[in-house]
Order: structure tokens, then C-alpha cells, then sequence
């Protein structure tokens, strides 16, 4: 089901799916797919969060610095390409309805995470990547105004080196 639904991504002008379509293409039952997501929006936030993690891991060798660029980098470069809002746009969605956006997004907040511990930065949390990293990031992108890999992605892994420090220089204190 998330095959046929990243395939009907790739293929529709406004980044939606229908669950018929997804249904017939996957050859699973309508019902079986409606219990298990209940809406398009769910079923996209979960079949893109499973293609991420496969595609674009999140490193977690304890060098905070060279795990963020590869990963930021990575990710500025996906948000150029064409279809890969339509996660960000069904994230929208699903949290202004009944669908729990964050539970579908939790793997990849616990691979945040996981980068995180790695590098011992305690002072900082998934939620720290997310306001400093993948807001703007979004932002940009949905603007059509997309961050340009090569230089932007130094600049995001600087500004969350210098919140770390800051955080600890307060914490010493």
C-alpha cells in the first residue's frame, strides 16, 4: 500500500491521493486500507515517514556536526524535487483533523533523537531540530523560495551548534 501510494504521490499535479486509487493499485481491500489509516492524509504522512526512513536516514555517529550536514543536506535537496511536499502538505491536513500527525511521525523524531544522544547533546531535543531545521526548511520550500543545499545547510547545522552552546554555557553557569 505504500508503494501504490508513493506511486500516485509521484503522479498527481496537487499532491493527493484517493483511497480507491490506492486500494486498486495495491490490490488490498478499501476497508482493510480505511481501518488501518482511516483518511488519504494518514496514509501519505505514514507511506512517505517509511520511504524517509529508508531513503534519507538520519546518522547517529556522535559527530553532531557531520551527522546534521549529511542529513540537512539531504533534505534541502529533496525539498527542491518535485512531490515531496505532498508529506508536508497531508501533515497540514491530518493535524487539522482527527488523524494524529506526530504518531506517524514518531520513527523519524526517534531517529532525531537517537542523532542527538549519540552526540551527547542533551541540551537539545527533537523538538530543537524541528524549530531550527525543518521549519524553515518547509517554509522555504512552500514558499517556492527552496534552500540551496550547498549553502544553506552549513548555516542550519551552525545555528544549532550555537543554540547547543549557548544552552551549555547556561547551564555551567
Amino acid at each position: 500500500m505504500r508503494a501504490a501510494t508513493r506511486e500516485l504521490l509521484a503522479e498527481s499535479a496537487d499532491g493527493t491521493v484517493d483511497i480507491a486509487e490506492v486500494s486498486a493499485r495495491s490490490g488490498v481491500h478499501i476497508a482493510t486500507i480505511y481501518r488501518r489509516w482511516r483518511t488519504a492524509d494518514g496514509l501519505i504522512i505514514d507511506a512517505v515517514v517509511d520511504e524517509l526512513g529508508s531513503r534519507s536516514p538520519l546518522p547517529a555517529t556522535g559527530d553532531l556536526r557531520a551527522d546534521l550536514h549529511s542529513w540537512i543536506t539531504n533534505l534541502l535537496t529533496d525539498l527542491t524535487r518535485p512531490g515531496h511536499l505532498a508529506f508536508f502538505r497531508a501533515l497540514l491536513r491530518a493535524g487539522g483533523g482527527e488523524q494524529d500527525g506526530r504518531g506517524f511521525a514518531e520513527p523519524r523524531i526517534q531517529q532525531i533523537q537517537a542523532t542527538l544522544d549519540a552526540a551527547g547533546a542533551t541540551v537539545l531535543t527533537w523538538l530543537d531540530i524541528f524549530e531550527l531545521v525543518l521549519a524553515p526548511a518547509y517554509v522555504r520550500a512552500l514558499l517556492t523560495m527552496p534552500m540551496d543545499p550547498s549553502t544553506e545547510a552549513v548555516r542550519l547545522v551552525d545555528n544549532v551548534l550555537a543554540v547547543r552552546t549557548a544552552r551549555e554555557r547556561a547551564a555551567a553557569e
